[in-house]
C-alpha cells in the first residue's frame, strides 16, 4: 500500500509553445467576444431572437469574468442590423397643459419636428407684424372702426338735433349723458337756463320741456343699453378679421410643416391642434404681452408658464433621438437599436424625470422639463444594467418590473411616491415600452432572486450562464492567444512574445486551480498583463516576455504579501505552535486556506485529539462547534469520520470511547471538511498511541468508507506548508498528503516544484485513510485477517485493542450491587 511521491513534472503543467504558429500576439487576430461560451451564446441568441414578453435575460457569471464587454460586444453587433427605433417627443396639451402629449416619431423625426416648429415661430414673428402694419389690413381693421364710431354719433346726433327742435341741449357730464333747457333768443341764445329763469317760465313752458326731457331722455337711455353689443359686435368683428388674417397665416405657414410630417393621426391631430391655438394667440407675435393678450381673450392663461416665454408652448421636447450615432456613458446610440448600460439605475435615471424651476416664491414646471430615463433611451433595444446595484437602489427594482409587466413607462417622482411633496407637477402621456433588458449578477444572486420574488422568473425566463473555466486545450491555448492579443490592443499594451502567452496561459490555469482547465476570469489577467507593459516599457523592451510577467506577478505578491508574512513570523518565531520534525501521539498538521479580499494564502494549523473511555453511546467532541467557532459543514465532517470509526472498529461491540478534537490556537471561525482526514488521522493516533511524522502536512476531506476526496485551495495549502518549512530548513522528510483526485489541480510555485525535484520536499496522492495512516506514522495501516482481526502490530490492530480496552473497562464500571444484594 506504499505511496510514492509525485513527481516534479505532475506538480504544474508548463504551456507548450512549440504549437504555436506566431511569434507575437500582434500578427494574431482579435478572438469573438464569446469565444468558448457556447451556451451563453445560444442563450443570448434565444433571448435576443424571441420577441415575447417576458423574454428578458440575467447574465449569470463571477465579477471581473468580462462577461459585460462580451455580452455588449455581441449586442452591438446584433443591434447594428436591426431598424433604429422610434423618436419620442412630449408636445403641450393646449387643452389641458399638466397632461402632455407624447408622440411617436420616425428616427431621426423628433430633432427634425423640433427645428420646424421653431422654424415656424421665427417666421410667425415675422410675418405676423408684417402682415398687421399692412395697407390692406389697416383698412379693413379701420373701416370697421369708423363703421363703430358712425354709428354711435348718428345715434346721438339724432338725439341732439332732436333736443335743439325742443328747445334742449344734450350735455355729457362726468356721471353721464343729461339734457337741458337752453335760452332760445337774445344774446344769451343757445346757454343752459338757470334754474331761476327756468321756474320763471309758464307752467305750460315747463311742463312741455320737462314732458321733451323725459321723452328723450328714455330715447338716450335705450341708445346707451344698445352700446355694449355695439361694442361686442366691433369687436366680434375685429377678432373675425384677426381670425381670417391669422388663419391665412398660420394656414400658409404651416402647410409644408403638416405636409412633411403627416406620418400619424396623434401628430396631425397635435398640428391642428397647434393651428388653432396659434390662431387664438395670434396677439403675442404682434408683441402683445401674454398677459393683456390674456385678458383680452386672445390667449388663455396658463399656470404653467406665467411670463418667461409665450412661445414656449411651440417647442418639442424630444425625449429620445435616435437619428444620429452616439457613444457616452457606455451606451451605442445609432446605425440600428440602442445599446444602453445604466451604470447608476436609480428610480428617476430609469423611469425619467420632471425638473421644477424656482418662479415668484413656488417651484413651477412644464412639459419642455420633462427628462428622460434609461428606458427611453434603450426603448427598441438593450438596457444592461447590473442586478446588485439595482437593487441597493430604493424603489428602483419595483419600478423596473412595473415598465416591464404594463410595457409602459410612466414616469414616477420619489417624493410623491412617498408623500414628501405636494408641488404643482404633470401627468405625462406613457411612453410604450418594448426593450430587452440584460441584468448581471453572481449566480448566488440570480438564486436568490429565483426563490423570492415570483415575478422575475415571469420577466427573467433567459439565463445566460458563463462557464468560469474552459478546457485547456491545445485549440484553446491558441484561442487564449488571441484572446491575450485582443486585451494588448484594447488596452494598448506591448505585444507579448510567445513566453509572455505562455506564462499567462499557465497563470490562468492557476486561476482556475486546475491544470486542465483555463480560468475565464478577465480582471486579474488584464491587470497582470498592464503591470508586465509597465515593467517592460520602464525596461525599453518590445514585448512583453514571461520575465515580464513573472516579475509583475511577484510585485502583486509582495504588495499584498503582509499577512501572509505575519503569519509566517508567528510559527518561525514559536508564537504559533507549528512542529515540522520529529514525532508526536494524536497531533497532526491540518492545512488551511486564509482569504482577505483577492488575496489567500495557504497556512498549516496544529490539530490535536484526546480519547478516553466513555460511557454509554461513543462521541467525538467538537471543540470549534461547541464554541460556535465550527460551520455546519465543518461539523458534518466530524460526524462522517465518527462514522468511519463505528463502521472500521468492533462493529459488534458497542463504543465506549469519548474524543475531543481541535484545531490549536485558532480565535475564528473555521468551516468546510478539507481537515477531516487530518482529524481522523489524529483520532487514530490517539487510539493507537502510534505517533504521526510532524515534517508532514495533510488536507483532505474523507467519507464514511475511508475515501480521501478532494478539497479547494490545494496550491495555496502546499506553498503554505512549504513556506514554513523553508524558514525554518527543509530536511528531506518533509512533505504534504494531498488527496489523489486533486492531483490534476497542481500549479504549484517553481521553487516548492525546484525542491520536489530535488528530493527535499515530497508531495503524496493519497486515496485512502489506511495509505495516510502507514505514511504519517510508518507503519502498517493493518487489514482484517481471516478470523475478524487486523493484522497484529498494526495501528488499526492496537486502536481496535484500545477500543476493545475501553468496552471491558465500561461493563466492569456499570456492574454495582444494590442495597438488597442483589447486582
Amino acid at each position: 500500500m506504499a505511496v510514492d511521491p509525485l513527481p516534479a513534472e505532475l506538480l504544474y503543467r508548463a504551456c507548450d509553445t512549440s504549437g504555436f504558429t506566431f511569434d507575437s500576439t500582434s500578427e494574431l487576430e482579435d478572438l469573438p467576444g464569446l469565444a468558448g461560451q457556447d451556451r451563453v451564446l445560444d442563450a443570448l441568441r434565444f433571448g435576443t431572437g424571441i420577441r415575447r414578453h417576458g423574454y428578458n435575460l440575467f447574465v449569470l457569471g463571477p465579477d471581473g469574468s468580462g462577461q459585460h464587454d462580451a455580452v455588449t460586444k455581441f449586442l452591438t453587433d446584433v443591434a447594428s442590423r436591426e431598424r433604429a427605433p422610434s423618436d419620442w417627443a412630449y408636445v403641450m396639451r393646449y387643452s389641458a397643459p399638466h397632461r402632455p402629449i407624447v408622440l411617436e416619431l420616425g428616427a431621426g423625426a423628433g430633432n427634425a419636428l423640433k427645428e420646424a416648429m421653431a422654424q415656424l415661430v421665427d417666421e410667425l414673428k415675422v410675418t405676423v407684424p408684417g402682415t398687421l402694419d399692412s395697407e390692406d389690413y389697416q383698412n379693413r381693421s379701420q373701416m370697421i372702426a369708423e363703421e363703430f364710431r358712425a354709428k354711435q354719433e348718428n345715434a346721438f346726433e339724432d338725439i341732439r338735433n332732436r333736443a335743439e327742435d325742443q328747445g334742449l341741449s344734450l350735455l355729457r357730464t362726468p356721471s353721464g349723458f343729461a339734457l337741458a333747457p337752453v335760452v332760445t333768443e337774445g344774446e344769451h341764445k343757445g346757454e343752459v337756463l338757470k334754474p331761476d329763469a327756468f321756474n320763471a317760465l309758464p307752467d305750460v313752458e315747463r311742463k312741455r320741456i320737462e314732458a321733451a326731457i323725459q321723452v328723450l331722455q328714455k330715447e338716450l337711455a335705450d341708445i346707451l343699453e344698445h352700446m355694449p353689443a355695439w361694442e361686442k359686435e366691433h369687436r366680434q368683428r375685429m377678432q373675425t378679421l384677426n381670425a381670417e388674417v391669422a388663419t391665412r397665416l398660420v394656414e400658409r405657414a404651416m402647410h409644408d410643416l403638416r405636409k412633411r410630417f403627416d406620418t400619424s393621426t396623434p401628430l396631425r391631430d397635435w398640428l391642428a391642434s397647434v393651428a388653432t391655438d396659434l390662431v387664438d394667440n395670434i396677439g403675442i407675435f404682434a408683441g402683445v404681452a401674454p398677459q393683456t393678450a390674456a385678458a383680452a381673450g386672445q390667449m388663455p392663461p396658463s399656470p404653467n408658464f406665467g411670463t418667461v416665454d409665450p412661445f414656449r408652448r411651440y417647442e418639442v421636447n424630444v425625449l429620445v433621438g435616435n437619428g444620429q450615432v452616439t457613444r457616452s456613458r457606455g451606451d451605442y446610440i445609432g446605425g440600428g437599436a440602442p445599446v444602453v448600460y445604466e451604470d447608476h439605475p436609480t428610480l428617476q435615471n430609469l423611469l425619467g424625470r420632471v425638473e421644477h424651476v424656482p418662479q415668484m416664491g413656488a417651484l413651477v414646471t412644464d412639459f419642455t422639463l420633462i427628462k428622460g430615463g434609461s428606458l427611453h433611451r434603450a426603448n427598441g433595444g438593450y438596457l444592461l444594467v447590473d442586478a446588485l446595484k439595482l437593487l441597493r437602489e430604493p424603489l428602483a427594482w419595483e419600478a423596473l418590473k412595473r415598465a416591464l409587466r404594463r410595457r409602459k413607462i410612466i414616469i414616477e417622482s420619489p417624493g410623491e411616491f412617498m408623500s414628501m411633496v405636494s408641488t404643482v407637477t404633470l401627468e405625462p402621456d406613457a411612453v410604450q415600452l418594448d426593450l430587452k433588458v440584460l441584468l448581471f449578477g453572481e449566480r448566488q444572486l440570480y438564486y436568490m432572486l429565483s426563490n423570492a420574488d415570483p415575478e422575475f422568473a415571469e420577466l427573467f425566463k433567459v439565463a445566460a450562464d458563463f462557464d468560469d473555466v474552459m478546457d485547456r486545450e491545445t485549440e484553446n491555448d491558441l484561442l487564449y492567444a488571441r484572446f491575450l492579443a485582443g486585451l494588448c490592443r484594447s488596452e494598448e499594451l506591448l505585444p507579448l512574445d510567445r513566453s509572455g502567452v505562455a506564462r499567462l496561459t499557465e497563470r490562468a490555469s492557476r486561476l482556475a486551480e486546475d491544470s486542465e482547465k483555463l480560468s475565464t476570469a478577465v480582471r486579474p489577467i488584464a491587470d497582470l498583463m498592464r503591470e508586465a507593459d509597465y515593467i517592460a516599457r520602464g525596461k525599453s523592451a518590445d514585448h512583453i516576455t514571461a520575465y515580464h510577467v513573472d516579475a509583475a506577478l511577484e510585485a502583486q505578491i509582495a504588495r499584498a504579501d503582509r499577512m501572509r508574512e505575519t503569519s509566517l513570523e508567528l510559527i518561525t518565531r514559536e508564537i504559533i505552535m507549528i512542529d515540522t520534525e520529529g514525532e508526536c501521539v494524536g497531533q497532526v498538521n491540518g492545512l488551511s486556506v486564509l482569504s482577505m479580499g483577492e488575496v489567500s494564502f495557504g497556512r498549516p494549523a496544529r490539530i490535536t485529539a484526546r480519547v478516553r473511555m466513555g460511557f454509554g453511546t461513543a462521541r467525538v467532541l467538537d471543540i470549534e462547534r461547541e464554541v460556535d467557532l465550527g460551520g455546519r459543514i465543518h461539523s458534518k465532517g466530524v460526524l462522517i469520520l465518527s462514522g468511519y470509526l463505528s463502521a472500521s472498529f468492533l462493529p459488534e461491540i458497542p463504543f465506549s470511547m469519548s474524543a475531543s478534537l481541535v484545531f490549536e490556537q485558532s480565535y475564528g471561525g473555521i468551516d468546510g471538511d478539507s481537515a477531516s482526514s487530518a482529524e481522523l488521522y489524529a483520532l487514530i493516533s490517539a487510539l493507537a498511541e502510534v505517533p504521526i511524522a510532524q515534517g508532514l502536512a495533510v488536507t483532505g476531506s474523507v467519507n464514511q468508507l475511508g475515501q480521501v476526496q478532494a478539497i479547494g485551495g490545494v496550491n495555496d495549502k502546499i506553498e503554505g506548508f512549504f513556506d514554513v518549512c523553508m524558514r525554518r530548513g527543509l530536511t528531506g522528510d518533509q512533505g504534504v498528503l494531498i488527496p489523489a483526485a486533486n492531483v490534476k489541480h497542481l500549479m504549484l510555485r517553481q521553487d516548492v516544484v525546484d525542491a520536489v525535484e530535488r528530493g527535499v520536499f515530497a508531495i503524496y496522492p493519497v486515496e485512502t485513510i489506511e495509505e495516510g495512516v502507514e505514511l504519517l506514522m510508518d507503519a502498517p495501516a493493518g487489514k482484517r485477517n481471516a478470523d475478524g482481526k487486523f493484522t497484529a502490530g498494526s495501528v488499526y490492530a492496537r486502536a481496535e485493542a484500545r477500543l476493545a480496552a475501553f468496552a471491558d473497562n465500561q461493563r466492569r464500571f456499570a456492574q454495582r450491587v444494590d442495597d438488597s444484594g442483589r447486582k
